[in-house]
């Protein structure tokens, strides 16, 4: 059964952890090609941004899209019912009797339940698609979230260049990334029903991986243009 709650907590780890992983890898990339912090401030914050609201506008028309549609079949239902009463009633009878409700029993319940129409519709709506029609989440809600968990993530490996610490920055910036990696795989793996060790082993080296290559490649970018 669709679970709006847990859906946006996947959603919303999995934002902290684009946020980390893609600010990382910038950060270190721009770190490798200049020895100035400020540049590499002012990199990671434009980036920081431009994947916040990235994010935010991917998550709100991915859920939009996703409402509309569901909106749609919940409209169908709903007019099916509407134009064929007895047919909704049939249906009703059928779904309690698959329940254990004994058919005679069954038919009786659900013509009491037929001039209930919200609860007829809500009923055939949870059988058939698996949700009810308040469990669609909001868009809008949807969109702040994956932006500020992406700030989340993303403002980690910043912390060091923002607070000024000048030639160790890029050091802290990794450590702590590294830690933050650690944690953020946990969780992932959490949510997941995943090993936790093996989660947080794995987003390390992925996010490790990332931030080497391009710190080599900014490297090589830095002294090209510096030769």
């Amino acid at each position: 059964m669709f679970n709006k709650d847990e859906g946006a907590i996947r959603a919303a780890v999995l934002a902290v952890n684009d946020g980390l992983v893609s600010n990382f890898s910038l950060v270190m990339g721009v770190a490798g090609s200049t020895v100035s912090p400020e540049i590499v401030t002012i990199a990671g914050l434009a980036g920081l941004l431009a994947g916040a609201f990235s994010m935010a506008a991917g998550e709100y028309i991915s859920m939009r899209s996703q409402r509309e549609i569901y909106e749609n079949q919940i409209s169908k239902v709903q007019q099916s019912m509407l134009a064929n009463p007895t047919e909704g009633k049939r249906y009703l009878t059928e779904f309690y009797v698959n329940k254990g409700v004994p058919v005679i029993e069954a038919d009786r319940l659900a013509g009491h339940m037929m001039r209930n129409p919200t609860y007829v519709l809500d009923t055939v709506v949870l059988d058939k698609l698996g949700l009810s029609s308040g469990q669609l989440g909001s868009p809008s809600k949807a969109a702040i979230s994956s932006f500020f968990s992406f700030v989340i993530g993303a403002i980690v490996p910043l912390l060091p260049y923002i607070i000024g610490l000048g030639s160790q920055s890029i050091v802290v910036s990794a450590v702590l990334s590294a830690i933050a990696l650690i944690l953020v795989g946990g969780v992932v793996a959490s949510v997941s029903g995943r090993s936790i060790l093996i989660g947080s082993v794995r987003m390390l080296l992925i996010g490790s991986v990332a931030a080497s290559v391009t710190f080599g490649i900014g490297r090589l970018i830095g002294i090209e243009l510096i030769g």
